[in-house]
């Protein structure tokens, strides 16, 4: 069967005529993005069933990507039910009313094309480069497992067992059993806390119907994003989308499932002991504002400085040549649907590193504080993150997969060509103000792992 790949990650007259047939509601259409953004041909559509559908045209390559993502993932998942999400990313390719099992993956590769598929807290995605004449199959693959999947008895049994055994190879992974445990400690609810291969309890009591009910809630026209990507006719690419789309009937509407958390600010210190961890480890978060808010702007700017980069200040505070103090140092925002936290993992030589490990840690954040950071540095860690950012559109299947995650994200599609510009315009006051905000000892979570 197919499992997820952990390495790929890979006329006037006519269109006037079209613009009253098709159906389409235009919300967003834009020839250029602004000189501050991304400079690329972009126009976003909604079906009448509700499906969102967003062209960019780029004629440099004689191929086409096409990205299709589902809102939802594991934390859609209802409590005795994890794993369900992921089990849906596998049988998606189990077969549909017109397409035999694994007939989409095996198109695919025999056109010359790779495909690849992922599954997260909180979305599910499929995409596929091709050459451009194939772009019709390939849009006819997709609607027709969103319109008619067909999950067997057999087939849900194989994608269980396949996620059992993806589970039994993680238990052995060093460090898991501690991760999932400051994750309950970070996250106050089972919708946010648990991971996203599911348990395995949850997975071996799952039932095909389970899987049956959760495709139809989920993986429906209103609840999904589709993107093409590269060497089109626009026209024509229309054309398709509204022939293969526009007749799957909308789904039910699904509305906001997450009350916001409320958390005490007291600073948490607990300790796992991990029979398997080869030396002593720790966990530090801090729970930080939502994905895309105001404050997430300078968030992100913040994580260059703290983490990006052999010059940032973390990585050379606690792995510099000349004063190592941690084995191994990382740490990065995270984001949960509607929530975020800034972890940090280090590994360490004893308990008496991992003590001055996080005094270095406090005292770095305690300077960025009270010092301001010079323009200087600001732009250096600015442009480093320009330089990711639009290296995420690098390629046809890289910006098909950006392109969806900025529309589930944003609350405004229109607003996506002055994204950048936002991040751009984060001072050195807003820096101070944010760290003095979130990044406190009576908001962070810390779990130390000892060995046994």
């Amino acid at each position: 069967m197919f499992r997820r790949s952990r390495s790929m990650f890979n006329h006037d007259r006519k269109q006037a005529r079209l613009g009253i047939s098709l159906g389409w509601i235009l919300v967003f259409a834009a020839p250029l993005l602004g000189q501050s953004g991304p400079n690329f041909p972009l126009s976003h559509v909604r079906l009448k069933n509700g499906l969102e559908v967003i062209l960019s045209e780029d004629t440099s390559l004689p191929i086409v990507s096409v990205a299709v993502v589902y809102n939802v993932g594991s934390v859609h998942e209802p409590s005795g039910k994890a794993g369900l999400a992921y089990i849906m990313e596998n049988l998606m390719f189990s077969g549909s009313a017109n397409v035999a099992p694994f007939q989409h993956f095996n198109f695919i590769n025999r056109v010359g094309g790779e495909l690849s598929a992922s599954t997260s807290e909180d979305r599910t995605l499929f995409y596929q480069t091709v050459p451009s004449n194939q772009l019709a199959p390939v849009l006819w693959l997709e609607s027709d497992r969103m319109k008619s999947l067909e999950m067997s008895e057999g087939a849900f049994e194989r994608a269980r067992n396949a996620l059992l055994d993806d589970l039994l190879q993680k238990k052995s992974e060093l460090y898991f059993a501690s991760q999932l445990s400051f994750d309950q400690l970070v996250y106050s609810d089972f919708a946010h806390s648990h991971p996203v291969l599911g348990t395995e309890e949850d997975v071996r009591n799952l039932t095909v119907d389970d899987a049956r009910n959760f495709y139809a809630n989920y993986y429906v026209p209103n609840n999904a994003v589709l993107c093409i990507t590269g060497n089109f006719n626009k026209l024509s690419a229309r054309e398709l989308v509204v022939r293969y789309f526009e007749t799957i009937p909308r789904g039910k509407d699904i509305g906001p499932s997450f009350e916001p958390p409320v958390y005490t600010r007291q600073p948490v210190v607990r300790t796992f002991q991990d029979v398997l961890a080869a030396a002593p480890a720790f966990y530090m978060g801090f729970r930080i504002a939502p994905p895309f808010s105001n404050d997430f702007y300078t968030l992100s700017i913040v994580d260059y400085i703290l983490f990006r980069g052999r010059s940032s200040r973390l990585t050379r505070r606690l792995l510099g040549r000349d004063n190592k103090i941690a084995y191994q140092a990382s740490g990065g925002i995270e984001k949960r649907k509607d929530r975020a936290i800034y972890r940090i993992f280090c590994v360490v030589n004893n308990q008496a590193m991992a003590e001055r490990c996080q005094e270095a840690i406090f005292s770095e954040l305690d300077r960025l504080k009270r010092v301001v950071l010079s323009e200087r540095d600001l732009v250096r860690y600015k442009t480093m993150f320009k330089q990711d950012y639009l290296n995420r559109l690098s390629s046809t299947m890289d910006k098909a997969i950006f392109l969806c995650e900025s529309f589930l994200a944003l609350k405004n599609f229109d607003d996506f060509p002055l994204e950048l510009e936002k991040y751009m315009k984060v001072t050195s006051t807003d820096i101070i103000g944010i760290v003095n905000r979130y990044f406190t000892l009576d908001n962070s979570i810390i779990l130390n792992v000892k060995t046994k």
